[in-house]
């Protein structure tokens, strides 16, 4: 192979700012990776490496591309397509090592037109093809991993959430990384965190899965000794109470029930997590409290008080979150039971809050807490009572 062709084909299409670069066809079928996928992102470019049963990612910024290519690509594949918004370029390499470049213009006959988010292939975390034992074990993958068709919308919830978490640990360094999951169930979603973060993140991590039922705790680490997972663990135990072996950096909690999701926020502050993400299940604690003073019309009709004392419920924990220093999110998440309690809590800690941020945020749930009545349990367990407010 000539290696100063390849590094000019790599040059050329870095030039061109290219969006994205398939790597295909190894030189040997014994190589670990069968394909190597490149995508421009907002600030740098991911490379997705490809073996038959995983894939691993890693970021490198704009001035890597012409090296990194020509590393990926030498002695290794024998064909490389690369696109930028008007040209399509093939560099194609023989057996013999000779090089073959062709250029494309991409809708040449008439002007290209954006293309439609109709019409985009949905990228997810977690890609077909790949095959992942506890989706198969879910039946959500058949063992080939491929998508049963009836459980294409769990499979597009989970990547939901992943790209909830993505969107966060995809800004930082990270190496290692500690885990609660409060409420954890069969624990369906833990297993794939932790295959996120240790085969798709390449981090060391370290997850603890907390639930009250004993057979189910058992079952769980049956599962993580077969899949492999070595830093999964799970134990018997409430919320309320349960001390972390080491220091927290991400707390989830998903559909724990009412309170509970309070209790799990709570640890997470007091832990100084630096990330939290949260998705609430049923709420029912500040719906036998409403009691508003001059807005009765919210609780005249029972489905309207319902719904409204669970927007409460989220909107208050949100602000208090702020108020302990998070930078705080609520967002759309199509959760795995269909039900209408779709709200994901993303929380981040900030360095430093200004304190005009904290009281207006205080402020704001003492208004609502005045108007209807509440007493909400994440704000009595800050210590926030109008006798006695510690600072957190």
């Amino acid at each position: 192979m000539s290696e100063s062709e390849v590094k000019s084909f790599f040059c050329m299409i870095t030039d061109e700012n290219t969006d994205k670069i398939i790597i295909s066809k190894p030189a040997s079928k014994s190589s670990e990776y069968k394909k190597i996928v490149i995508e421009k992102k907002a600030a740098f470019y991911q490379i997705s490496r490809y073996t038959e049963k995983q894939v691993f990612h890693e970021n490198i910024v704009p001035e890597q591309l012409a090296e990194t290519g020509l590393a990926l690509t030498q002695a290794q594949f024998q064909q490389v397509n690369a696109w930028t918004a008007k040209q399509e370029y093939t560099l194609l390499i023989s057996k013999k090592g000779s090089c073959t470049i062709r250029k494309k213009t991409i809708c040449e006959q008439q002007p290209c037109q954006t293309e439609s988010s109709h019409d985009r292939k949905k990228e997810y975390v977690l890609e077909e093809g790949t095959a992942i034992e506890p989706l198969i074990d879910m039946g959500i993958f058949t063992k080939e991993g491929k998508v049963v068709r009836s459980m294409y919308d769990k499979y597009r919830q989970i990547n939901r959430f992943l790209e909830i978490l993505d969107d966060e640990i995809g800004k930082r360094q990270l190496d290692h990384l500690h885990v609660i999951d409060f409420g954890c169930g069969k624990s369906y979603l833990t297993f794939i965190v932790y295959y996120y973060l240790t085969r798709i993140r390449n981090i060391k991590a370290e997850i603890i899965g907390l639930d009250l039922k004993a057979d189910v705790i058992e079952k769980c680490n049956e599962a993580a000794k077969k899949y492999g997972y070595d830093g999964l663990k799970f134990e018997l135990g409430n919320i309320n109470g349960f001390q972390a072996p080491f220091p927290v950096d991400m707390v989830i909690t998903l559909h724990a029930c009412d309170t509970a999701t309070d209790y799990a926020l709570y640890n997470a502050v007091r832990w100084n997590a630096s990330m939290i993400f949260s998705v609430p299940c049923c709420q029912h604690e500040l719906n036998g409290q409403i009691s508003p003073q001059s807005l009765s019309l919210l609780t005249r009709y029972g489905i309207i008080k319902e719904r409204f004392s669970a927007l409460a419920t989220d909107a208050i924990r949100g602000n208090l979150l702020e108020y302990c220093g998070y930078k705080t999110q609520l967002l759309e998440f199509v959760d795995f039971d269909h039900t209408p309690k779709n709200i994901l809590i993303r929380a981040v800690r900030r360095p430093i809050t200004p304190e005009s941020v904290k009281k207006k945020a205080l402020e704001e749930v003492e208004a609502l807490i005045q108007e209807f009545g509440f007493q909400p349990a994440f704000y009595k367990l800050l210590g926030l009572t109008e006798d006695k407010k510690s600072e957190t």
